[in-house]
């Protein structure tokens, strides 16, 4: 099983899009990103200066429906 590092925001944004995921809209310091044929919206926080939290971090994999592998072979 991999580990799951800690990651900004911005890079954790930019490894979701090489996934598939876009953009959709921001609020705030939270990106919301969408893919056609999924119903969950990923929110993810892009705070300055700090990394998202792992247990937020693996919540958004599992609601992207990826394992964690596959995630880290992407970031």
């Amino acid at each position: 099983m991999t580990r799951l590092g800690s990651y900004p925001g911005d890079q954790v944004v930019r490894a979701f899009t090489e996934a598939g995921w876009r953009f959709s809209r921001q609020k705030g310091s939270h990106v919301i990103l969408e893919r056609t044929g999924y119903d969950a919206t990923l929110s993810i926080p892009v705070h300055k200066g700090k990394d998202v939290k792992r247990g937020t971090l693996r919540d958004i994999i599992r609601d992207a429906r990826m394992t964690v592998e596959e995630f880290v072979s992407i970031v």
